[in-house]
């Protein structure tokens, strides 16, 4: 009888201590959504006010793109974390920025993995995964104000291998191989724009790709 109680009460204290963590996992997660929401917000309307000032969003996008999203690493680098979550949050908020002052999204994109990749290798942080969460934000944002997706995401893979290769090599295979997957066809933009070195591991893709391009080209 006594053994069947603390069973019990031992059920019970488990119980409350996994009901716990639970309500604690949700509060938190709840509050990682409204900081995202307030990064995000904060990166439109900083990019859509400083666009709207300099009057012309194809010539200064790079370079608002690229200082808010140097500006970005270093805060998360000062604090510790919060690399992957910021960098999405910030592509995202510069995406939906450009959208409000009727620039081309397709530009920014590639603008925007540009200067991610670019503020990345400056401070020193990991430029494949500054560059795969960036991605993440840009095609996030395109698909929430109705942009071309499929566009947008070949534009922002290409800046962000174009900007790694001026890296360097090491960081133009490690963000090559991040972002292989990410958007249908990647892998032929990918190969029509990498040397040999530089290809995606899973090289027969980019051989197939060439010997179907011989083959229909006409004589």
């Amino acid at each position: 009888m006594e053994e069947t109680k603390a069973e019990e009460r031992r059920n019970a204290n488990l119980g409350d201590a996994g009901a716990a963590v639970k309500e604690g996992i949700v509060r938190s997660l709840k509050g990682i959504n409204e900081i995202e929401a307030e990064i995000v917000s904060l990166a439109r309307n900083t990019v859509a006010d400083a666009l709207r000032t300099t009057g012309d969003v194809a010539k200064e996008g790079l370079a608002v793109a690229t200082n808010i999203m140097k500006g970005t690493v270093q805060a998360t680098e000062e604090v510790g974390t919060g690399l992957i979550m910021g960098t999405k949050s910030v592509a995202k908020g510069i995406i939906m920025g450009v959208s409000d002052v009727g620039g081309d999204l397709v530009i920014a994109a590639g603008q925007t993995t540009r200067g991610a990749v670019q503020a990345a290798s400056e401070v020193g942080a990991d430029v494949a995964m500054v560059a795969r969460r960036t991605v993440d934000g840009v095609l996030e944002a395109t698909k929430e104000v109705g942009g071309n997706v499929e566009d947008v995401a070949e534009n922002a893979i290409v800046g962000a291998i174009e900007a790694a290769s001026n890296v360097g090599k090491t960081a133009a295979k490690s963000v090559t191989e991040i972002l292989v997957g990410v958007a249908s066809g990647a892998k032929e933009v990918l190969c029509a724009i990498l040397p040999q070195a530089g290809r995606p591991s899973d090289g027969d893709t980019c051989a197939k790709g060439e010997a179907k391009e011989k083959k229909v080209r006409p004589e």
